[in-house]
């Protein structure tokens, strides 16, 4: 009777010890998506490194596509437009785009946590698109848990910088996006109004459309640090670049 108790309790702390493992060798996906400042935005310079130095660059996937100056309707598909304007001629084509890059990128691999990063909005607001931006969001979100087949997707999203806060549909757009992020326990949003300054003509600063270079690997940092406190509940401990 010991022998087999010995036996049994055995087996039971391999199993433990092999689903311990399996977790550990899990791998965190991070899927950076939007316009023209996730353009710019280089994961390598500091979300990468901030990313990997916290979880373990073997457990790191990091994908990212972007495409300036496009609407939230290239990513998702069932996108309505606000009453009175036209509908768009393509919804979704930078989404499938997009997925081919990340089921090339976890194809065999066992996925611990999902995180979607998501710079985007400009157009949108441009275009007078601000009251359909937060229903977009959420549809967008429930899109890419469908493919990936896991509601627990942690997202960070970008809010719109300063450069036209004179502009309704700007400032419009900036709340849809607060809203959204906060309205979700496994959402988060970071502020970009300081990314943008860049020194005009006769030394006066400008709230430019883009980010300096500085304010690029900010960005980097900052949704590097904001989805490790989703994922860990604390960012993390590297200095600020």
């Amino acid at each position: 009777m010991i022998q087999y108790l010995t036996t049994i309790t055995s087996c039971l702390l391999f199993c433990a010890h092999a689903f311990a493992a399996a977790a550990e060798d899990g791998k965190h996906l991070f899927i950076l998506s939007g316009q023209s400042n996730m353009t710019g935005l280089n994961p390598a310079i500091s979300f990468t490194p901030t990313i990997e130095t916290t979880l373990g660059k073997e457990h790191v996937i990091v994908v990212k596509d972007a495409e300036s100056g496009q609407p939230i309707s290239r990513w998702y598909k069932a996108w309505k437009p606000v009453a009175g304007t036209p509908p768009p001629t393509t919804t979704g084509d930078l989404y499938d785009r997009l997925m081919v890059k990340v089921k090339a990128a976890i194809e065999g691999k066992e996925i611990k946590t999902v995180t979607f990063v998501w710079m985007q909005g400009e157009r949108d607001a441009k275009t007078g698109q601000s009251a359909v931006y937060e229903a977009s969001l959420k549809g967008l979100l429930e899109q890419l848990r469908t493919d990936l087949k896991r509601n627990d997707i942690y997202f960070v999203i970008g809010r719109l910088s300063d450069c036209l806060l004179d502009n309704a549909e700007w400032m419009a757009l900036r709340k849809a996006q607060v809203a959204f992020a906060e309205s979700d326990p496994r959402g988060a949003w970071v502020d970009t109004d300081d990314l943008n300054d860049k020194p005009g003509k006769n030394g006066v600063q400008i709230n430019d459309l883009h980010y300096s270079a500085k304010g690029y690997a900010t960005l980097g940092q900052r949704f590097a640090d904001k989805a490790l406190v989703l994922i860990n509940g604390k960012p993390s401990s590297l200095p600020k670049p």
